[in-house]
């Protein structure tokens, strides 16, 4: 049932400054694409696949890209902080935006937790003996301040977090390129010997890299939701989605191709390190190792700040279209400051429960947010093949960014989610992520639906 049949007033974002400059979502968007999952997560696909863990990159890819078209053209279209929940409420109905809102807004909450503790694990390896729940207390406390204080802030952060990230990781494919074409001092080319086992566990290591793959592509969807807070959100949305393509292909599958071609798939570095150390190690550059760690932790605090910030932006859309808690709406010098605090305090919790309840409370947490971003790009697919013809229909101009070979891509996409679906419920370490995260889903939908009802009757 379309949103339009219970009242529900479209989304204004009138109370929310628009601090953000063009600069910022540029290198958001750049620097979005460079996230923890690729630096920290990318090992476990690689054991689990070898060199094909570019086939699985690539694939996951193409249909990460299809999702950002389509969620750019409905965003550049109806820009929200809501992004796509506001989207799918839109397009399906209210428990839509509710379903794909709340469960995105406890993922990114999570998220900040998990990713505070691979930052604190970090900085305690320089600094042994210090408590790693103190050092995730001050990054959230630093965090926390920068969101709570003004939205160009959160620009500026991400600016030079983004801008480190980009630097970083192209300076690596330039010194890994040089060493595979044999021209890097002190160093002989590996040619293809680390890539004669293309599928050295068969499809079943494909499979696990393929899933490996689509969760590390998680968290580009802030910048639609920043876009809303920019002087031009239009323009914003488009540039980041027209330039996607070459961003993935360059950043993901070239850095994979790099990494298994100069270290063997197997060695044990590239799981304890991480990739890109062992990378540099497998080079003989000094400190290298050590350099790549301080980029890590930037990403792994860059993702801190995009997260507390898109799970406040969500929840304050939420709420602006009476699907949450009004207090969580409430707008002070143009930032939702409770909201934020909330996502912080949701966030910080997660890390206490990884010291109280590791095996249990903690754990189930963790299974219960596995496959939400699944959940998420389902919505948005769904949402854009409702909404295209509607937004022709209303548009006073033509569409700033259009789906390619729509509805035919659009169906694709959604084929190829529900085939990752089918691969999470065979493999028995993704079954319970899915499970578990379909149940909340469930649980949040009838909840939405409900209130869609109720309100429906009033």
């Amino acid at each position: 049932m379309p949103s339009t049949t219970v009242g529900t007033p479209p989304e204004s974002d009138v109370s929310l400054s628009h601090g953000l400059k063009q600069r910022h979502l540029s290198m958001i968007a750049l620097g979005g694409v460079i996230g923890a999952g690729l630096f920290i997560g990318s090992g476990a696909g690689i054991a689990a696949a070898g060199p094909s863990i570019v086939l699985a990159y690539a694939l996951s890819g193409l249909l990460v890209m299809l999702v950002m078209r389509m969620l750019g053209e409905m965003s550049a279209a109806y820009p929200s902080s809501g992004s796509f929940s506001a989207h799918a409420e839109r397009a399906i109905g209210p428990w839509a935006g509710f379903t794909a809102g709340w469960s995105f807004w406890v993922l990114l909450c999570t998220a900040v937790g998990l990713e505070g503790i691979g930052a604190a694990k970090i900085v305690t390896g320089w600094l042994p003996g210090t408590p790693a729940w103190a050092w995730v207390a001050l990054f959230m406390v630093v965090f926390c301040g920068a969101n709570l204080a003004a939205v160009k802030n959160f620009g500026e952060f991400e600016f030079w977090f983004a801008a480190l990230k980009v630097g970083a990781i192209s300076l690596f494919l330039v010194l890994g390129g040089l060493a595979i074409a044999g021209v890097l001092p002190g160093t002989d080319s590996p040619g293809t010997s680390h890539l004669t086992e293309f599928l050295p566990h068969g499809g079943e290591g494909l499979v696990v890299g393929l899933l490996a793959s689509v969760f590390a592509y998680g968290g580009l969807e802030t910048v639609t939701i920043a876009a809303a807070e920019s002087k031009d959100p239009v323009k914003g949305v488009a540039s980041a989605v027209r330039t996607a393509m070459w961003r993935i292909a360059l950043f993901y599958i070239g850095s994979m191709a790099v990494v298994v071609t100069l270290v063997p798939w197997d060695a044990e570095a590239v799981v304890e390190k991480g990739p890109y150390v062992a990378a540099l190690d497998q080079l003989g550059i000094p400190g290298a190792g050590q350099l790549m760690n301080v980029v890590v932790l930037v990403a792994l605090l860059s993702a801190m700040n995009a997260n507390i910030y898109g799970s406040s932006r969500i929840a304050y859309s939420l709420v602006e279209r009476g699907q949450g808690p009004k207090a969580l709406g409430r707008v002070s010098g143009g930032v939702p400051r409770t909201a934020v605090l909330v996502s912080c305090a949701f966030g910080f919790g997660c890390v206490l429960l990884s010291y109280w309840r590791p095996d249990d409370v903690f754990a189930w947490l963790l299974n219960m947010i596995g496959a939400v971003i699944l959940v998420v790009w389902t919505f948005i697919a769904v949402s854009q093949l409702r909404l295209r013809r509607r937004l022709e229909r209303e548009a006073s101009r033509p569409l700033v960014v259009r789906m390619w070979a729509f509805p035919v891509l659009t169906w694709v996409a959604l084929a190829g989610m529900a085939a990752i679906f089918v691969l999470m419920a065979r493999e028995p370490g993704t079954r319970v992520q899915l499970y578990s995260t379909g149940a909340m889903t469930a649980a949040l939908a009838l909840g939405g639906y409900a209130w869609q009802r109720r309100r429906a009757k009033a």
